[in-house]
């Protein structure tokens, strides 16, 4: 894992050597290891470094063996051996044995359509000095991120926002229609990002400049076989499938690595599967990390010590309180750069530093295996939905909103009539977003709070169901609720606030085997019943890996990650800088929120103690809390706290000056 930046200027002066080295020095976090920037007339591209695959002779920017194509890249090829020893049958010779190299030569030898070959995760940035051609790309799920800014005359990219900003000509202020995403789907959708005047390329994209302009578009896309028409019929054959693709993907995370590798374990099936995995099929130890929680109804530490104790692994675990969470929450929002609407990101900074203070560069944990395989309870209430749209009067079907969230304190069933209203709302059986209309609205709730004029720049709410495939109406309801999340919820928030920002915070790279290529194909033109079998989540997995994982695991409720919102601010007294971005003047200031709205809702907090807030009123106080954070970090401050120097060894390739220097 790395960090990646860069300037190119097709037409123009040689971009500014000490722009790209600030530049440089904010993804510090990214890559402590070492660092690099390649400059020549035209384009300067920087990277910080991670060691992970050949510690030693992986330094970048690297190049072809002419010195014409450059790279720099963030992430890794996890198949990158057996497309190494096809490269070399083509002629191709390598220098060292990175898979950052492959990609060069890959790109030499197959242009764009490398990057259907590639079976990994990654953000990369190619220069062509002959042809003066930037080529950009990202994986397929979106699991690294990658931004740029643009105009007329040049690019330039980078891992994070706060490298862009590293330059004053970059705009700093946030966009009302990225923040209008963010508080309808928790989540900006690419290209959008919560800043005027940045983009994120598409998870699945390639994007190039050269003297032609600027184009991108997909190498890949989510997509699923009409409903009916699904190839793998047998849940049998389709269960040792899936086992052993997954069982491959596992395998390959943890043993293609030139340091130590742990796992996450949460206490659920997913992280569960992978640890076993690694157990079972590797000679690998393992080191299994988790968190707890001081508060008993977001803990699972129960499950996660049965698993430790199958397992036989060497075990650590941090245990987060709701002021941990308060006290970590800015350096949060700087890692995220947007809004989020939940703390859930907090703890898991606090776990990558568990990570790293034990030694480890890199975790496997179990993300995307809800999205993939159909275990996330928005699916669940899709069918319950589908289901009184279609026969609106039946009892039967009436009572099946008590089967949700079981595992909730106050689930529907303890309010069967509430649940009714709430799940029955803007029922349309045609509609291809029926299983999340409740949930972008509930979200929707906290716009209330924006100021007028914010309110004002927002002509209608977003609606990321007219991007949809062509076709899309033929598939499985499930496939495109599933689509739905793939698009918005996975690459915006899981995968970025939850995942690449929290561990890179701590200089940790994730590894997610159900994201594997072989797996998402497999899983994509699966029968829907195959996935959610009635209200049973995940069906397959549970069937492909029942011999692994204990039945008190398998067969327990789902129970996504939760942790202390409102409580984490306010079971005490308040931090100091939460007054601090919530004063009149600070809201002011930022103009996003209206000052008196939110004065009530913290009063309420406050009068509380934000003990058993409502789903609602917890979005609306992390709203405010990490917008007003990052406005003060970003659009004030303009990233100025993540300024420090690149981490050394630095290597300076400036072909402007025709000097090669290390520093």
């Amino acid at each position: 894992m790395c960090g990646i930046c860069g300037v190119v200027v097709i037409d123009g002066p040689p971009p500014d050597r000490e722009l790209v080295t600030r530049m440089i020095g904010r993804l510090r976090h990214r890559g402590p290891d070492g660092s690099g920037l390649y400059r020549d007339n035209h384009a300067a591209l920087g990277h910080t470094r991670l060691a992970i695959i050949d510690t030693e002779g992986g330094a970048q920017p690297l190049c072809n063996e002419d010195e014409t194509v450059w790279i720099s890249f963030n992430g890794e090829i996890f198949n990158y051996v057996e497309l190494g020893e096809e490269l070399r049958r083509c002629g191709h010779r390598f220098r060292t044995a990175s898979d950052t190299e492959v990609i060069v030569h890959a790109w030499e030898e197959w242009g764009e359509q490398c990057f259907t070959r590639f079976n990994g995760q990654w953000a990369v940035a190619l220069w062509d000095s002959r042809e003066r051609r930037l080529v950009l790309s990202r994986d397929r799920m979106g699991v690294r991120p990658l931004f740029y800014t643009r105009d007329s005359r040049r690019l330039a990219f980078a891992s994070e926002v706060k490298a862009l900003m590293a330059d004053p000509a970059v705009p700093r202020a946030l966009d009302p229609t990225g923040l209008d995403e963010v508080l309808t789907y928790w989540s900006t959708v690419a290209p959008r990002t919560i800043f005027r005047g940045i983009e994120q390329l598409e998870p699945g994209y390639v994007a190039v400049l050269d003297r032609d302009g600027f184009r991108r578009h997909p190498y890949f896309s989510v997509d699923f076989p009409d409903r009916g028409a699904e190839p793998e019929q047998d849940i049998e054959a389709n269960a040792a499938e899936l086992r052993e693709r997954l069982v491959e993907a596992a395998r390959l995370r943890f043993v293609r690595s030139d340091v130590p590798v742990g796992a996450y374990l949460s206490g659920g099936i997913d992280s569960s599967i992978t640890a076993a995995v690694i157990a079972r099929y590797t000679d690998a130890p393992l080191h299994t990390f988790s968190l707890r929680f001081t508060d008993a109804e977001y803990d699972e530490g129960v499950h996660q010590h049965k698993m430790v104790a199958e397992l036989g692994a060497r075990h650590e675990e941090v245990m987060v309180s709701p002021a941990d969470v308060a006290e970590v929450f800015p350096e949060v929002v700087r890692h995220t750069e947007t809004p989020v609407l939940r703390t859930a990101p907090a703890p898991l900074l606090l776990l990558s530093r568990l990570v790293r203070d034990n030694g480890y560069k890199v975790v496997v944990t179990g993300e995307g295996a809800d999205e993939v395989l159909g275990g996330y309870d928005i699916f669940r209430e899709g069918r319950v939905r589908a289901f009184w749209a279609r026969d609106p009067g039946s009892a039967t079907r009436d009572r099946a909103v008590e089967l949700l969230y079981p595992w909730m304190e106050r689930n529907p069933g303890t309010a069967p009539a509430f649940a009714r209203s709430f799940f029955g709302q803007d029922l349309d059986a045609g509609d291809p977003a029926i299983s999340h209309r409740p949930r972008w609205a509930s979200t929707s709730a906290v716009k209330a709070l924006l100021s007028p004029d914010v309110r004002a720049e927002l002509d209608r709410g977003p609606d990321v169901v007219t991007r949809m495939p062509a076709g899309s109406d033929a598939w499985d309801p499930l496939s495109r609720a599933q689509w739905l999340e793939m698009t918005t919820l996975l690459p915006g928030y899981i995968l970025s606030s939850q995942g690449d920002r929290m561990l890179m915070a701590s200089s940790v790279e994730g590894r997610f085997p159900f994201l594997d290529k072989d797996v998402i194909e497999l899983a994509n033109r699966l029968p829907a019943r195959h996935k959610l079998c009635g209200l049973d989540e995940k069906h397959l997995l549970k069937i492909a890996f029942a011999d692994l994982v204990p039945e008190q695991i398998r067969a327990r409720p789902k129970q996504p990650y939760r942790s202390p919102d409102t409580a984490s601010f306010f079971s005490g007294p308040p931090p100091e800088w939460l007054t601090d971005v919530t004063s009149p003047a600070a809201l002011a200031d930022a103009g996003v929120f209206a000052p008196r709205p939110v004065a009530g809702l913290l009063a309420k907090a406050a009068r509380t103690g934000g003990v058993r807030a409502g789903n609602t009123d917890n979005m609306r106080l992390l709203a405010v809390l990490s917008t007003q954070l990052l406005h003060q970090q970003l659009v004030v401050d303009g990233g100025t706290a993540s300024d420090a120097a690149p981490p050394a060894p630095m290597t300076v390739i400036d072909r402007v000056q025709h000097v090669r220097s290390t520093a």
